[in-house]
């Protein structure tokens, strides 16, 4: 575990407390291991308790729903321009950090402390959201999010060989090393065309 958690050689320090510090690394194998078993019981819970026609409708609702909650959130809030020293800093910490340090292996995911109380919230939200397939729906959104740091940690830390892999790849890293301002979908680059932020490359 010690090694899991190895230093990086241009890591971006975020609390000078050694334990806080640990909240905000989060390694592919843990995330893994942790977000895997919540999906598929999520979809285990969903065809338990709803039919199958709302099973499918649901589950493609949610990922749906992710996947507009993906482009939107890293748009509007990951990249949001604040004023203030404090707004400046938690935009840094939230996703700035990243920027600054896109090849660390721990910080390619979203910490745990982040998107399990993220995740619980959302879960609870479509619980009492009036929809006719809640759990559904939910199994979706977290089979998004899965497939999103899935994806979003290969872009920086493999080679990726498939063409879709590449593809993929080629259009997160130009969001990194071309300009930030672009190319916010990670999982579906068709987006990026539908809301005219694509980054055009040669």
């Amino acid at each position: 575990m010690v090694r899991t958690f190895r230093a990086h050689p241009t890591r971006v320090r975020l609390f000078r407390n050694k334990w806080l510090e640990l909240t905000t690394l989060t390694p592919f194998p843990l995330f893994f291991s942790v977000w895997l078993p919540i999906t598929v019981v999520a979809i285990v819970a969903a065809f338990r308790t709803e039919q199958g026609g709302k099973v499918a409708f649901g589950f493609l609702s949610g990922l749906l729903v992710w996947t507009f909650f993906e482009y939107f959130a890293h748009r509007y809030i990951f990249h949001l321009k604040l004023n203030s020293a404090v707004g400046r800093h938690l935009i840094f910490l939230i996703h700035g950090n990243h920027h600054a340090d896109p090849k660390d292996p721990l910080r390619s995911i979203m910490p745990l402390t982040v998107t399990l109380p993220l995740g619980f919230l959302i879960w609870l939200a479509w619980r009492h959201s009036g929809f006719p397939a809640p759990n559904s729906a939910f199994a979706g959104f977290v089979t998004g999010y899965t497939a999103y740091d899935t994806v979003h940690w290969a872009c920086h830390q493999t080679n990726s060989r498939g063409p879709i892999a590449r593809i993929l790849r080629k259009h997160h890293l130009l969001h990194h090393y071309a300009r930030i301002h672009g190319n916010y979908a990670t999982t579906v680059p068709l987006l990026d065309r539908v809301f005219k932020t694509r980054i055009r490359s040669q």
